[in-house]
């Protein structure tokens, strides 16, 4: 396992974090139930062979089954006797809680009232990585800033991240955080795959300039990518993509790069869902993916991406496959290329 710093802080997480969306639901929790509805023993199983690994990182979110993602995931490290500093324990906050208009959003109120709540489902007195899990179109970004800075400055928060916004947005947060001396965004937790690369256009020069740690959250287009689905397939009876299609993805390059990545995966023995996780884990702005689990099975396959080792011309040929079809500005700033200027002679 090879551990990254978060984001520009001094903190190194694991390459493979663990995700807790699977963690919690029951039959009737509509799209948790479709998602996972894992028991203490299952999450004490799934944690406990994650931490073997070497993950020290784990994500998840109050809105994961209302809470109840949290408290798994609390309950489990003091089942299996976690030290709470061998541990990176990630959660988010923006989701609708209750029935009230503030139950929901990146206003102060929530943010405070919802640390507190998480806080105590996790069984800890801190959170190590806290995120705003979506855009709230109505609140200021400061005031979501000036609520995390003083999360940070009263310990109950260490590190702060973002998921789901705009680079415009992330950027002029930045921007705020350093003209007031606030806490600043350290990760960003987005969607990406093989057979979604949209956000290279935008997202990722900002992350590279920048230096925040992208989370990647759902590798394999939410089971898409698994090897049930498209050419080849044998199956996809169970999987979780038949009940909640999710993440949207452009099918006609999905099945092309599944083809071409159980040519790979055929070549090395390994399943595509290997082989997508370690196209991931080659990309140099990738901090860190997070996979979620049903099983210990599932869960160790994902856990064998790390050594799986894609020569330049796999990679080569899965970039090629899944390649973004040119939009404006980038093809424009692809033709004037880059400007070197030529080193000044006096005459």
């Amino acid at each position: 396992m090879k551990y990254h710093q978060l984001g520009r802080s001094g903190l190194f997480v694991s390459q493979i974090c663990l995700g807790a969306m699977t963690f919690g639901g029951n039959p009737d929790a509509g799209m948790w139930a479709a998602i996972g509805t894992l028991g203490q023993s299952d999450v004490d199983a799934i944690i406990g062979r994650a931490l073997a690994a070497g993950v020290n990182f784990i994500d998840t979110a109050d809105i994961y089954s209302f809470g109840q993602s949290e408290t798994l995931v609390g309950q489990a490290l003091r089942n299996l006797g976690v030290a709470r500093k061998n541990v990176v324990v990630a959660t988010k906050v923006f989701g609708q809680m209750g029935d009230g208009p503030n139950d929901r959003g990146a206003s102060r109120a929530h943010i405070m009232d919802s640390v507190h709540a998480s806080l105590a489902r996790l069984q800890t007195d801190h959170i190590d990585l806290y995120q705003i899990h979506g855009n709230d179109t109505v609140t200021p970004i400061e005031e979501t800033l000036r609520a995390l800075d003083d999360l940070v400055t009263q310990g109950k928060v260490r590190y702060i991240g973002v998921s789901n916004w705009a680079a415009w947005k992330i950027a002029r947060a930045l921007g705020l955080s350093e003209a007031k001396g606030y806490a600043r965004f350290e990760t960003l937790q987005a969607y990406y795959s093989v057979a979604g690369r949209d956000l290279e256009r935008e997202l990722v020069p900002m992350l590279t300039q920048e230096r925040l740690g992208l989370m990647v959250w759902s590798p394999l287009a939410g089971g898409l990518l698994s090897g049930k689905f498209g050419p080849g397939a044998p199956t996809a009876e169970g999987a979780r993509r038949t009940t909640f299609d999710f993440p949207p993805v452009e099918q006609d390059r999905a099945w092309a790069c599944v083809a071409a990545m159980r040519e790979v995966g055929d070549s090395h023995g390994v399943s595509v869902a290997r082989v997508a996780l370690a196209w991931l884990l080659a990309r140099p702005h990738v901090m860190s993916i997070i996979v979620g689990a049903k099983t210990v099975a599932q869960l160790e396959d994902n856990l064998a991406a790390v050594e799986l080792t894609l020569s330049a011309d796999e990679i080569a040929k899965l970039d090629a496959v899944s390649e973004l079809p040119s939009e404006y500005p980038q093809w424009m700033l692809a033709r004037q290329g880059d400007r070197v200027p030529k080193p000044f002679v006096k005459s």
